[in-house]
């Protein structure tokens, strides 16, 4: 199926701009290893890969000549991501298949002869699209590279978040579970649905932090609502939810009205860095959230939770992490914080809890959800190219592709153990009685959730 809506017809290539990128496809995918067709801008046609008897596994449609010259000449496969977000190249077939290309050209390595044959015919392309965008072109909604420094100052904190999560509540309703949790899901089975392991991820953090009726409970990124919202009304507890989005914060206060929580539930605009006072939590969680705090940063965001945490006070930092240390830049890294993330920075789970350790911090339980964010990942990406047409409503279509291929490309990452995502139960240091039961057993015991569960 093809996602063009919106987008340029065909350009009408010249014969030798034809020719050079037929050179150029053959030189760059002889070793590719799936069958795939490839389509150029006159609807020249040209096979790929070691078929065999397989059936090609997607066409490759190359909208414009300058897309290649600009892949030889940079060399890099971010340059195909940013053709497919500005309608100068595009598919049909499984996008799974498709990002198999990414790998390929990270470790493509060619000899000098060959090298010197593609930039003679790369110079032969033009420059410039020979395509003229449309005068709304979305490729406008791409976000400007300047903006964005890893400074991770309050303004540029607040821009990142708005970047990212204010694009339009409805456009996330579309693919999201009916709780709007924009987080791994926690499936029992593999099938689960989408709706199921979200509600077994809420209550899963919330028999975690072994809530009781009347604790004060903060959830630090508290997103669209929904983790304040479940343990209020399944455990009695007081919550209060912060957040820098604007469009989550208005939806979580629609949320606590329609839900008659406003006695247990508050949820404000705040930066976790302007949370006051001492000890005035029982239970702390952040779900998806440290991943936008930068890594120069971590060391002070521990900190604060410690000091808002009552001493025995339980701690649970559910986030992704990397399988290297710091944030070193490369295609991925790259990818993320240009289209995606602007601030985000990951670091390895072991670097994580040493700094929570260093804070003062006693670490009870670890637990890896990785291929729990693989499913997740593959459920959204499902839910977002069956709303294709409703979500044009919402959004560009250069979003609409961005979110798209971002998460399918996670999916694919998670799945290969490049980045993982962990729950890290801890306690503040210094309550006179262990702050949980001898055995995790009651985690999995679903007669032992919180007393108001229903």
């Amino acid at each position: 199926m093809s996602f063009t809506t919106g987008f340029m017809p065909p350009v009408q290539g010249k014969s030798t701009h034809t020719a050079a990128a037929i050179r150029i496809l053959k030189r760059l995918l002889r070793n590719f290893r799936s069958a795939a067709v490839l389509r150029l801008w006159n609807d020249a046609t040209h096979h790929i890969g070691h078929s065999g008897h397989t059936a090609p596994a997607f066409t490759l449609i190359v909208r414009d000549p300058s897309v290649l010259r600009k892949l030889v000449l940079q060399r890099s496969a971010l340059v195909l991501a940013d053709a497919y977000f500005r309608g100068l190249l595009d598919f049909e077939g499984d996008l799974y298949s498709v990002l198999r290309l990414k790998e390929y050209f990270q470790t493509l390595v060619l000899p000098l002869r060959e090298r010197s044959a593609l930039l003679l015919d790369a110079l032969r392309l033009p420059g410039k699209p020979l395509t003229a965008m449309p005068p709304a072109s979305p490729a406008a909604a791409l976000p400007n590279e300047d903006r964005f420094s890893h400074g991770h100052s309050r303004q540029s904190d607040r821009a990142a978040i708005s970047f990212h999560y204010d694009v339009s509540n409805q456009f996330y309703k579309l693919w999201l579970d009916e709780q709007m949790v924009y987080s791994c899901a926690y499936f029992e089975t593999p099938d689960d649905t989408l709706a199921q392991a979200q509600r077994n991820k809420l209550d899963h953090i919330c028999r975690k932090l072994r809530l009781t009726p009347g604790e004060r409970f903060l959830d630090i990124g508290c997103g669209w609502g929904a983790l304040v919202c479940w343990a209020a009304r399944h455990y009695g507890v007081q919550a209060y939810g912060i957040t820098l989005s604007q469009r989550q914060y208005e939806h979580a206060q629609q949320r606590i009205a329609a839900e008659g929580l406003h006695d247990l539930v508050t949820v404000e605009l705040r930066d976790y860095r302007d949370l006051q006072g001492e000890a005035a939590y029982d239970k702390v969680a952040s779900v998806g959230m440290f991943e936008h705090v930068g890594l120069a940063n971590l060391p002070a965001y521990i900190a604060t939770v410690h000091r808002i945490l009552r001493p025995g006070g339980l701690f649970l930092n559910h986030g992704i992490t990397h399988d290297e240390e710091g944030w070193r830049q490369n295609v991925n890294t790259e990818f993320i914080n240009r289209y995606v993330f602007p601030d985000g920075e990951l670091d390895t789970v072991s670097n994580i809890q040493r700094g929570m350790e260093l804070a003062g911090f006693e670490i009870h339980d670890v637990e890896g959800l990785r291929p729990h964010y693989a499913l997740t990942l593959r459920h959204w990406v499902q839910r977002l190219e069956a709303a294709h047409d409703e979500a044009l409503q919402h959004v560009s279509e250069t979003a609409y592709r961005v979110w798209r291929l971002y998460m399918a490309a996670c999916a694919l990452e998670f799945e290969a153990g490049g980045t993982g995502i962990y729950q890290i139960l801890a306690s503040r240091r210094g309550a006179v009685t262990l702050p949980l039961p001898l055995t995790r057993r009651d985690l999995y015991d679903h007669a032992g959730r919180g007393p108001a569960l229903h």
